[in-house]
């Protein structure tokens, strides 16, 4: 089961994903879980930093859309500012929202990635999927009680993930290894 919830990278933060390593890995789309991936939780009006990461990919044909399990209310106050296409009520770690996208958006599975900061719920989703996941660390250290039951779960998980794969560790950007 661990083999399933191991992403294909780690990367520290969304931000860190830039353009030209997206393009140099074919990745036309980031679907991209919402809190504490693109936005903290509990600040719906994100930053600076994530209107020009925004900006950046948009520049660059980049369609970034946010996957997630919350609430089509909260998801479009959140997303508003943003002017970002969503899925609202994915339902990860099933399938459901991850093919909703791909054909909303007429996608293919090789030229998206999966970014988020839950091994169980964005990383399983998007690997049941075949879609390749890039687990960051969570924007705060605190969660919404929902999550709280997850993270201690993860902590588990990524404990077997790094004694099946040694070389399982934070990178700076898509161009170190995988973590394959």
């Amino acid at each position: 089961m661990v083999v399933g919830l191991k992403p294909t990278w780690m990367v520290t933060n969304i931000y860190d994903l830039t353009p030209k390593d997206l393009r140099a890995h074919g990745i036309r789309a980031v679907l991209t879980d919402l809190d504490n991936t693109l936005i903290a939780w509990n600040n719906p009006d994100g930053t600076p930093e994530l209107r020009h990461w925004l900006n950046l990919l948009e520049l660059a044909g980049i369609k970034v859309i946010v996957v997630s399990n919350n609430s089509r209310r909260r998801v479009d106050r959140a997303v508003a500012p943003f002017n970002l296409p969503y899925v609202h009520r994915a339902l990860k770690p099933l399938t459901v929202g991850m093919h909703r996208a791909l054909r909303r958006w007429h996608l293919r599975r090789d030229e998206v990635i999966m970014v988020g900061d839950q091994l169980m719920t964005d990383i399983w989703a998007a690997n049941r999927s075949g879609i390749r996941s890039v687990l960051v660390k969570p924007i705060l250290k605190s969660d919404a009680w929902v999550t709280k039951g997850n993270r201690l779960m993860e902590k588990f998980v990524m404990w077997r993930l790094r004694h099946r794969y040694p070389k399982l560790t934070w990178q700076e950007d898509l161009h170190e290894r995988k973590t394959h």
